[in-house]
């Protein structure tokens, strides 16, 4: 039995989440899909997440084995959807899970889908009934990630960091 738990990071943890996200990039790009090939998401990200307490790390047995930010509040990029609508019992403020990862010597062994789970209840903690998440639309292997864990696909949204389009997805939590 594997003992897993989420926490907050901290700077210490830095170099591992760079570690952790340089492999998901190569893991996408080596799946033919091109979502963080230009860059994003860069250290200064990182660290500004970990700097306003929205990075969480995923332990295994002791050792960090995932990354993800959990915004508070909102995002303007889910304001405004390209197609579709959020559920017209949505929140006005609401999470959105961000930039999860998990190193590649772990996939395949559903980390991404404890990361998420303690990070619904973790916003549920925080007081958000509402909680929010986007792929890219050729990352299949995320998509049933999310929807596997409860998200509906609600529409697109367009992300202002690369003008991408992303599949985005929603949550209510009772």
């Amino acid at each position: 039995m594997s003992n897993i738990y989420l926490r907050q990071a901290t700077v210490d943890d830095l170099p591992k989440i760079i570690d952790i996200i340089d492999g998901a990039k190569k893991t996408l790009k080596d799946r033919g899909v091109d979502q963080w090939q230009a860059g994003y998401p860069d250290q200064e990200i990182l660290k500004r997440d970990i700097q306003e307490d929205i990075s969480y790390v995923l332990i295994l047995d002791g050792e960090v084995v995932g990354s993800a930010a959990l915004q508070q509040g909102y995002d303007k990029n889910y304001q405004d959807m390209t197609s579709g609508e959020w559920s017209s019992n949505s929140d006005v403020t609401y999470s959105i899970i961000h930039r999860i990862a998990v190193e590649p010597g772990h996939q395949g062994q559903h980390l991404s889908s404890a990361l998420i789970q303690q990070l619904l209840t973790i916003s549920h903690y925080l007081g958000y009934q509402d909680v929010r998440i986007d792929t890219h639309p050729d990352n299949l292997v995320m998509q049933h990630v999310i929807t596997s864990n409860g998200f509906v696909e609600k529409g697109t949204i367009t992300m202002d960091e690369d003008h991408g389009i992303r599949k985005a997805y929603q949550i209510l939590l009772k």
